[in-house]
């Protein structure tokens, strides 16, 4: 009986552990960038991949940031694109202060959030 009483509580602490656990995120994964200036803005193609499932988990957008960190813009992504993977939007327009040698993107997750590490991109005047 003691045996079965410790087993017990060793089966549920090892359950416990278990759950307490960080689940695995899928993050957008950046794939591709291409900056392009046009006239006095510029233009952002962005290439996303991510397991969107529908509705309820999709990659829902995207940040321009400068190098401290500041956003120079955001590409909100409408709807999931769960028979479009890879994918690929702009952001036209995008207003980048001049002396400005390079941005990083960073993509969101409507369920994960932000993906970890920004991808450098450098800026040709």
């Amino acid at each position: 009986m003691v045996y079965d009483q410790r087993m017990k509580h060793t089966l549920f602490a090892i359950f416990t552990c278990i759950l307490a656990l960080p689940a695995t995120a899928d993050e957008p994964k950046v794939l591709d960038v291409n900056v392009e200036k046009s006239g006095m803005s510029w233009r952002v193609d962005v290439t996303l991949e991510h397991p969107d499932t529908g509705w309820d988990h999709y990659a829902d957008g995207w940040d321009v940031l400068d190098a401290d960190g500041n956003r120079l813009g955001y590409r909100v992504l409408h709807h999931p694109h769960v028979n479009e993977q890879p994918f690929t939007r702009s952001l036209n327009n995008l207003q980048i202060p001049d002396g400005t040698r390079e941005v990083f993107i960073k993509a969101h997750c409507s369920v994960d959030g932000w993906s970890e590490e920004p991808v450098r991109v450098e800026l040709e005047p």
